[in-house]
C-alpha cells in the first residue's frame, strides 16, 4: 500500500509534465479554423487542361462532425480553446 502510494506521488508531477498547452495565438488559428468548418463545409473545384492535351479535374469536400452534429461555432471555438490552452478565448470568433 505504501509502496503504492509512493510510486502515484512520483509519477504525477511526470503525468502532469506531460501535459502541453499552446500559445493564445496558435489556438485562436486552429479553433477559429474548427469553428469556421462548424459553420458551413468547404469546397473546391478544379479544371485544367495537361501538356498533353488531356482534361484534368479534382474536387475536394470538407464536411467535420461538428457541422454534421449541428454544433454552434462559438462553442465549439470556446471549447476548442480552452482544451488547447487551460483559459477562456483572448479574442473573440469572427465568422
Amino acid at each position: 500500500m505504501i509502496r503504492a502510494l509512493a510510486i502515484a506521488v512520483t509519477a504525477m508531477p511526470l503525468l502532469a509534465a506531460c501535459e502541453t498547452t499552446v500559445s493564445p495565438e496558435r489556438a485562436y488559428e486552429q479553433c477559429s479554423e474548427r469553428a469556421r468548418l462548424t459553420a458551413h463545409p468547404r469546397g473546391s473545384v478544379g479544371l485544367g487542361v495537361g501538356s498533353g492535351g488531356a482534361a484534368l479535374g479534382s474536387f475536394d469536400v470538407t464536411i467535420t462532425s461538428d457541422f454534421i452534429a449541428g454544433r454552434d461555432p462559438h462553442v465549439v471555438y470556446d471549447t476548442c480553446f480552452r482544451n488547447l490552452t487551460g483559459a477562456g478565448p483572448t479574442r473573440p470568433l469572427i465568422l
